[in-house]
Parts: structure tokens; sequence; C-alpha cells
């Protein structure tokens, strides 16, 4: 099961394999989530309510119980950080040949992980970009090649500790434990992009609730990662103030009749709105809405491409920008948002999944599918799978630390 925790909704997705060994989405189910803020938990009992009704109601359409998820993380805590690993490849003698095995590629990962950062912050995740076997550049997969030498570039992606632990231990106290974390936007990726995309270099733009996620492949492999402390909420909230209505109003207007492309907005019609307290109700030009819808919008798409344009891309970004999440249903954002970064624009969708239809085959449960195919990699892979997570982890670990010294010392 993958279990995607936002800002504004927290969806939950349940898969099996079929006979022929592909992933079927079985169950889907998803509430609001009203305890977090731009992608942190601020109210543990009200995201443990919120996962659990996403959960109750992906199971009862599944008609199967789970115990366990892969549970995506995110938010404006998320950072990433590249680094290099090099290790000299073990060999019997020096007159060997010697040939790059996985336990190689295992230390120099190893290496390039070993970087120095804040206690207050963990290692989520280390992605392999490329590998240099004895000077020779742009390797994906160095397994069973010939070389003294071996270099890894990696990027890692870190998070806050305190923020995961707490979003473990929603996960928890709801009854389920937690595989593993997966960075949100990795999971979207997963879901919506073509290997084609991915090799050509693309931009994923995961505009959510409470922030926008960017994550930028080039050649193939993850290259970096940013967030933008802005999204959808921040839209309705906008609509609310400048009209004088309710926030549950706004996203209804915003969710029915907004728009942020003139080109699209055939007529101007107006949206009729209930009046607050005993105000009676009003009417709004779409128009009007635009107004206020595309400059939040347009703002936001420009933060996000400065940290593009930050980047030193060793090449143009042939796979264009694919915009998933919620905030990629608003009509004129894929307009727009070719406008502002020059490329070409595709809104994604969930690939690579039967099962899905009707209104769950939507890029507003791109990050949960993607945590179903990513965890069903990773039990494919078996020894990629982490341990399951609890709220113990820390003493777990502490006890793993000293059964490892008795067993050196004394056996």
């Amino acid at each position: 099961m993958g279990l995607d925790v936002g800002t504004t909704k927290v969806c939950a997705v349940i898969g099996e394999r079929s006979e022929n060994g592909n992933l079927e989405i079985t169950g889907v189910g998803h509430s609001v989530s009203t305890g977090l803020r731009k992608g942190v938990v601020v109210n543990i009992e009200a995201t443990l309510r919120s996962v659990s009704q996403a959960i109750e109601a992906a199971e009862m359409r599944s008609g199967r119980e789970v115990h366990s998820c892969w549970t995506g993380i995110g938010g404006s805590h998320i950072e990433g950080i590249h680094s290099r690993g090099v290790v000299t490849v073990a060999g019997r003698n020096r007159d060997e040949t010697r040939e790059i095995g996985q336990d190689d590629i295992n230390r120099v990962l190893e290496v390039a992980r070993g970087v120095v950062i804040p206690l207050d912050r963990q290692i989520l995740t280390v992605i392999p970009q490329s590998y240099i076997v004895d000077n020779q550049k742009g390797i994906r997969d160095p397994l069973d090649m010939i070389g003294m030498r071996l270099e890894s570039e990696v990027h890692i992606i870190t998070c806050s500790a305190t923020s995961a632990g707490n979003l473990i231990k929603c996960v928890n106290r709801a009854g389920f434990m937690v595989n593993d974390l997966i960075l949100q936007s990795l999971a979207s990726g997963r879901a919506v992009l073509t290997e084609e995309e991915r090799d050509m270099g693309v931009a994923l733009i995961d505009f959510g609730g409470g922030t926008t996620d960017l994550l930028v492949y080039c050649e193939g492999a993850p290259y970096s990662t940013a967030t933008v402390p802005a999204g959808g909420t921040q839209v309705t909230s906008d609509i609310s103030i400048l009209n004088h209505i309710s926030f549950e109003n706004a996203e209804k207007i915003k969710r029915e009749a907004g728009c942020c492309w003139e080109g699209l907005l055939e007529e101007d019609s107006e949206v009729i709105v209930p009046g607050v307290g005993s105000r009676p109700p009003q009417a709004i030009p779409r128009s009007h809405i635009l107004a206020v819808i595309k400059p939040r919008v347009e703002e936001i798409f420009k933060m996000v491409k400065e940290r593009l344009d930050a980047l030193a891309l060793s090449r143009p970004l042939g796979g264009g920008v694919v915009l998933t999440g919620g905030g990629a249903l608003l009509p004129g954002t894929a307009e727009l948002a070719q406008e502002i970064f020059s490329l070409p624009v595709r809104t994604g969708f969930p690939l690579g999944v039967d099962g899905l239809s009707g209104e769950f085959a939507s890029p507003v449960y791109a990050a949960a599918v993607g945590l179903v195919l990513e965890g069903g990699d990773r039990e494919l892979r078996g020894g990629d799978r982490a341990s399951p997570r609890s709220g113990d982890k820390g003493q777990a670990d502490l006890f793993g630390k000293l059964k490892e010294w008795l067993a050196k010392e004394f056996f």
C-alpha cells in the first residue's frame, strides 16, 4: 500500500500483483488533511484521524486488510546535496584482473553517503547518478566491468529528523507499520514519467496544496530536488480574501470555475457564491476569478524557474516539464507553465498500472500510485527493502549496535 500524506489531503492506494506480474490497483481511499502545514505534521491527532480514514476507505474498496505501507514524505524541510565516493576495486592479488562486483558498488555508495549533516537531519535516500571507472565517465551500471578505481556521483536527499519521526508516529498510532519513507516527488516521477523523458532530461513539478516540489531528471537519473513553500492553498486563500468569502467557498469556486489562462475563458459568465453571515449571495465574474488566480500561479512557477535556472545542467531538458499534483488539474496551468518555462509542458497522469479508472486516474493520486510502484520494485529486489520503521527506531539501532559488538568481542 502507498500512503501519500499531504497538506490538504491523504491518499491511500492498495495494489496487488496480477498473474502476469503487473501491479493492479484494487483500492483507493482519500480524506481531508488538517494536521499538516506545508508538508510538516503540526497536529498528531488530526493527522492520525486522516490517515485512518483514508486507509479504511481503501480497504473497503479493495476488500483486503493491510498492515504496512510505503509512506511518502515531502515539505519545505527536504534538502538535496551532491556527493562523490571513490574506492579501489577489490582483487585477490595485484596481477589479477579486477572485475567490479556488487560489493564494490555497495562500498562506493557507502563512501559517497558519508557526508556530515546536522544532528537534527537524517538521510532519506541516496540516488546514484552515474559512475566513473578509471576516469571513464557516464557509466550507469558498472557491474562486471573491469577496472581498478571506481567512483560514484550521487544525489543525497535529507529531511528533518523531527518531521520524519512525527510522520512515522502518526502512521504507527493509526495501527500501521511504515515499511520506509519515500520522497513524494520521486514517487510521483515513478508514476507519471516515461523512460524516454528521463533519458532526455525532464523537470517534474508536483503542484500540491501546501508546497510545490521540483524534481529534475538528467540522463536517466534524478539530478536535483527543490521545494517552493507555496501551493494551491495560497491560490484558494487569495480568492477568499479578495472576494470576502469563506475558504471553503473559495476552494469550491477554484475547482468548479477557476482558470489561469485567458484563452480558455470562452465567455465571462458569473458564479454565485453564498454570502457570509446574513449577507446576500453575490455574483462573481469568472474573469475576476482568473485575475486573482493567474498572478499567484505565475508567481509560484517563477519561483520554481529560479531554482531550475540555478542548476548547472549538462544539456537542455529535452523532455520538457511534466505537471502533477492537485494543482495540475486547474485549467490553464499547462499553458501558463509553457509560457514561463519556454519548454514543452504536459499534465502527468499515473502510468504503468492496471485498475485505475475515472476520478482515480488523476494527477492527484500520482504520488500514492508511485509509492505502490516503488514499494513493489523494492520488494522484488528484496535486499533493497528497508526494515519496517517505528517510533522506537533509535532504541532498535542501539540494541543492534550492542548485539554486533557482543558478537565481535565474544563469539
